[in-house]
């Protein structure tokens, strides 16, 4: 059995174990990519933590966190159970929601940079001409992080439709008609049988959801860089920034932990969820 599992154990030596405990190392050393790395402790944590751009970093991601735990799970459910119901066109519809993921996020992002939002040559600019009045989100603190959003939940919740829509299609289809006999209706069918049938498969979405907020980074860097005056900053570009335009590969490292530290969390609360459940 050992050597069936060796290739992929070795892989995960290799490509995860091994960097991950490096980067815990580097957390309490000074390094600029260069010299010999220096101990210094607890250092490098406690300059983080001092930091004002650090904390407006870990509220945007909070923020972040938030919305896409609501907005784009809500909407790929309402779309999924839709999807069940109308059943014609349904390849079709798949195929739209989901192609927004399969486009690169750098030509998403630039889409919706000079497509878009531009004031001069976008939709936007369209819209001024008829009186409507649309400012560049991306080029104002009250609303940079927003608009960055607003494009990253177009290119998720296709994917999320497309998730439940699978989970949703496991039901078994006398639940669902026993309920339209009841006189269940769409609301109603999504209350009391739907959601709670795929209740695992949303948790777990909502668990990766999580994890992968903290780790949002591609739209942020393309989009704003974590402008303006750092409004849209978030911990990962923070880490590049202190990594590869600062050089302190140390500091980079201690906040890599910090969001590692969520996406752990978050894996050990579902992880405990579903042994409660299984136990149950």
């Amino acid at each position: 059995m050992w050597l069936f599992a060796l290739p992929a154990l070795s892989i995960n030596v290799v490509i995860i174990l091994i960097p991950a405990l490096l980067t815990i190392a580097l957390a309490f050393c000074q390094w600029d990519g260069f010299s010999m790395p220096v101990f210094v402790g607890l250092a490098n944590f406690n300059a983080v933590f001092a930091d004002r751009v650090f904390w407006i970093a870990l509220g945007n991601n909070i923020k972040w966190t938030l919305i896409f735990l609501t907005v784009p799970i809500a909407i790929g459910l309402f779309a999924a159970t839709l999807l069940l119901i109308i059943k014609r066109g349904r390849t079709l519809f798949q195929i739209v929601y989901f192609m927004p993921v399969v486009v690169a996020t750098a030509i998403t992002a630039r889409v919706w940079q000079g497509m878009i939002y531009n004031p001069n040559t976008g939709v936007f600019g369209l819209l001024q001409r008829f009186g409507i009045e649309l400012a560049d989100p991306l080029a104002h603190t009250e609303t940079a992080l927003y608009g960055i959003a607003a494009v990253d939940l177009w290119h998720w919740w296709g994917f999320l439709a497309v998730i439940f829509l699978a989970a949703l299609r496991q039901v078994p289809q006398e639940m669902v008609e026993a309920a339209r006999l009841d006189g269940a209706g769409f609301f109603g069918l999504m209350r009391h049988i739907l959601i709670p049938a795929i209740a695992p498969t949303i948790k777990l979405m909502m668990v990766m959801t999580v994890i992968w907020s903290f780790l949002v980074f591609d739209f942020v860097y393309i989009l704003t860089q974590g402008g303006p005056a750092y409004s849209s900053e978030v911990l990962s570009t923070l880490a590049y920034r202190n990594a590869f335009f600062e050089f302190d590969l140390g500091r980079a490292a201690a906040v890599a932990l910090v969001i590692a530290l969520f996406g752990l969390t978050a894996t050990f609360a579902y992880v405990r969820l579903q042994a409660r459940e299984g136990a149950n």
